[in-house]
């Protein structure tokens, strides 16, 4: 089955993006994978942790893997019916854990927030990273115009 990678952090422009990967799933029988970044500096706390106490790094990767699904769970719904998603975490720079992911992908997707120090630039560091580096086709989703599927496919 083919799969398509979507890179999610949670921003209007991820929810376009996956609602994109989730249309063009449809279109072509793949399953889609969600995949957000994450360091202990981002990472939600877990239930376990207390004053004193810092739970081990696979409790705080359960608790980014269970926001993740909150987060992304409205899309899914409106947009996903009958497509095999999973979501999936990665500790670290979230451009290196998509470029790996994209091995043994076919299509990675990423939205273009552009919240780096050039705001002009038609590409944020994380997507032209991917772009460059990834090991399948990249897909850049800027906004609601270019995610499109039905407009660009006409």
């Amino acid at each position: 089955m083919r799969t398509v990678i979507v890179g999610y952090d949670g921003s209007s422009t991820a929810d376009v993006a996956l609602a994109w990967a989730l249309d063009y799933a449809r279109h072509c029988d793949a399953r889609v994978r969600v995949i957000r970044g994450w360091t202990m500096a981002t990472a939600p706390r877990p239930a376990s942790m207390t004053r004193g106490y810092v739970p081990p790094l696979e409790e705080f990767e359960d608790a980014v893997r269970q926001r993740l699904r909150a987060d992304v769970e409205a899309v899914v719904a409106e947009r996903g019916a009958g497509i095999e998603v999973d979501c999936d975490c990665v500790r670290g720079a979230v451009a290196n854990g998509l470029i790996a992911a994209s091995r043994d992908a076919d299509l990675l997707v990423v939205g273009a927030r552009g919240r780096g120090g050039f705001r002009g630039l038609a590409l944020g560091s994380v997507s032209e990273q991917c772009v460059r580096h990834a090991g399948c086709p990249v897909v850049v989703v800027r906004d609601e115009h270019s995610a499109d599927v039905d407009r660009i496919r006409d």
